[in-house]
């Protein structure tokens, strides 16, 4: 979870959904631990990492290093929230539920990046953390020379077979990230994990002396506004046990709930009991916990992917299937085994509650295709988009004009950039687009009609969320980097060092029409709207469905874009991205329950590729077994 905003060096916001003290409490009322994950730096698929872009302007600064302003802001963050926690009395050394704290994120991955500046950096953020004195332990993930007394912990699918343990004897074994499923980027598949899968790497893994297993995620969620990193859907973790509208999802959640009895029923022996563990074939093995007046528990592993096997284990057969591990809390009984699923599947199950097909009840705006001669940013140079932006918004016009009177009868706009999305117009037509893919630039080359005389080019570059990762993540380039004119393949115009024109965003997110307050300050048409515009706005009311079942909306007719719902973003779209069979990433789009009254809901979409809102439905969410 990812709580409060730093939006300035002064200036943190910890109200409505960002308040993360009233979420601990909240936990602590439901008799559940919490693990802090501080960070600052979570990556978390969270756009910039969770960093607040405003940290780039820091003279000087080098994230995640050696380096004195971005340490001072680091402990400046951390105590902040270490302070909040005390104020309120939720450590576990004041009776509250946090029982452990972890700073930084996966360092490990970049530390050789920053050469001398790394190791340093790693001992300075474990001795500032514990400075603080919170009374419970604190831990780095994926960082093997965590310094004592900070706990090195894994994060992965497979942490019983991968994790080297602890690195010192005096620290348990922590598992901080068991991934339920994986984050999903436009244009990909979801990543189905299997139940019997989890559950075999879980029991492994306490098997193996493990005594702490935190599921990332145990609850799928919601990227809601412009929250996601570069390219990640707004759906996250929707293959959890608990799915992104917090429906069970089966038998994931079932199974899990098993295992966690079956182990618990060892908990005593776990704790106390002195282990040892011995072949029992040649893919076969017991790893057994006896206390000294007798108490026992068995872990009985087939590591066979493909076959059964009978094994003798005290003088008694067993079956085991393959690939599974069998819990016995009494050395003779089997209570759980991974592969053996005995819960129910269910299906979610969508229910239509309304469509919006009537053309009388929506209203359309379209924005405004910027010139050079309506920007007042002038450079003569590409300028870095995010740089520019300061991530206010995912839009930034490169616009410029020029005199064409030189010999060419078929001219290509050819474009580089290292943004996601470009959109380009000539003399205010549309002329194409292009995009990239997850980590990846994209160029495009466009034939176009030059007029004889002035012409104006502006392109629309387009962000779908900031990197979440990666060394030096203050440098990263973003925007166009190449923009020329071509003839016969060779360049008739290059533009880099032209005068160009800059404006951040467009005219509706500047009016901030997505509000009910603010939708008087454009001009919206009163007949039919149109489908399949570029850069057009949309707007309608509707009522909320009767009922408590998740509510989300199919946008399968829409290209890209954002919608809100009462002011409040639900998130980006991005239907026109399609899959390796053809398909859309995700085409079901929450809106929670909290966002909406009984009637009278503003539903406000901006599109950008050209859709047809027409088609879009409201639905209901249930589960039902199969």
């Amino acid at each position: 979870m990812y709580f409060g905003t730093f939006t300035n060096p002064n200036l943190y916001d910890f109200k409505g959904r960002y308040d993360l003290v009233r979420f601990i409490k909240n936990i602590q009322a439901q008799g559940m631990y919490v693990c802090l994950r501080i960070g600052p730096f979570i990556e978390s698929e969270w756009n910039y990492g969770g960093f607040p872009f405003w940290l780039h302007d820091v003279p000087g600064i080098v994230y995640r290093s050696n380096n004195e302003p971005f340490k001072f802001y680091m402990q400046n963050f951390t105590t902040k929230i270490v302070n909040l926690m005390k104020s309120e009395d939720l450590y576990a050394s004041q009776g509250g539920p946090i029982i452990l704290s972890q700073i930084e994120n996966e360092y490990q991955i970049i530390e050789a990046a920053f050469h001398e500046k790394g190791p340093p950096y790693v001992r300075w953020a474990a001795n500032m953390a514990v400075g603080l004195k919170t009374g419970v332990p604190w831990v780095m993930c994926k960082q093997t020379d965590a310094p004592d007394p900070v706990i090195n912990t894994c994060n992965g699918f497979t942490c019983g077979e991968t994790f080297r343990g602890p690195n010192s004897p005096n620290k348990p074994s922590l598992w901080t990230e068991n991934w339920t499923s994986y984050y999903q980027v436009y244009g990909t598949k979801p990543y189905p994990r299997s139940a019997e899968n989890i559950a075999f790497h879980v029991a492994l893994f306490i098997a193996r002396n493990g005594s702490y297993v935190n599921y990332y995620m145990y609850h799928g969620g919601t990227n809601f506004g412009r929250t996601s990193s570069a390219y990640i859907i707004t759906a996250y973790y929707d293959q959890a046990p608990l799915d992104e509208y917090g429906l069970i999802s089966q038998p994931k959640w079932g199974h899990l709930k098993k295992l966690h009895a079956a182990i618990k029923l060892c908990s005593t022996t776990l704790l106390h009991g002195v282990r040892r563990s011995f072949s029992l074939g040649e893919k076969q093995e017991a790893i057994v916990f006896e206390e000294k007046e007798g108490s026992c528990a068995a872990f009985l592993i087939n590591n066979d992917t493909h076959n059964n096997a009978i094994v003798q284990f005290r003088n008694i057969s067993f079956k085991l299937l393959p690939k599974s591990i069998s819990i016995l809390p009494d050395c003779k009984k089997i209570t759980f085994n991974t592969a053996q699923v005995n819960t129910k599947y269910n299906n979610r199950i969508i229910t239509p509650v309304q469509t919006f097909g009537s053309t009388n009840s929506w209203k359309e705006f379209n924005d405004v295709i910027v010139n050079f001669g309506d920007t007042s940013l002038k450079s003569k140079r590409l300028l870095e988009q995010t740089s520019t932006t300061k991530d206010k918004s995912d839009y930034l016009w490169y616009t410029l004009r020029f005199q064409h009177n030189l010999p060419c009868t078929k001219p290509i706009l050819h474009v580089e950039s290292l943004s996601h999305v470009a959109r380009a117009f000539l003399n205010k037509i549309y002329i194409g687009s292009a995009n990239g893919r997850f980590r990846q630039g994209f160029s495009m080359d466009i034939p176009i009609m030059l007029n004889k005389g002035m012409n104006n080019i502006s392109i629309l570059s387009v962000m779908v969320g900031l990197q979440d990762s990666g060394a030096y993540l203050e440098r990263k380039v973003t925007g166009l980097t190449t923009v020329e004119i071509q003839c016969d393949k060779k360049v008739l115009y290059d533009f880099k060092n032209y005068e160009w024109g800059y404006k951040v965003g467009l005219l509706g997110e500047e009016l901030k029409i997505y509000k009910e307050t603010k939708l008087g300050d454009a001009v919206w048409s009163k007949n039919r709207i149109s489908t399949n515009q570029i850069l057009t706005w949309y707007k309608i009311f509707f009522n909320a469905p009767k009922g408590n079942d998740p509510v989300a909306l199919n946008l399968s007719s829409m290209g890209k874009g954002e919608t809100w719902v009462n002011g409040q973003s639900i998130g980006r779209y991005w239907i026109s991205f399609h899959d390796s069979e053809g398909k859309p990433s995700q085409i079901m789009y929450h809106v929670p329950r909290s966002f909406l009254k009984a009637s009278g809901n503003l539903l406000v979409l901006l599109e950008e590729a050209g859709g047809n809102p027409l088609q879009i439905s409201l639905n209901t969410l249930s589960i039902s077994n199969a």
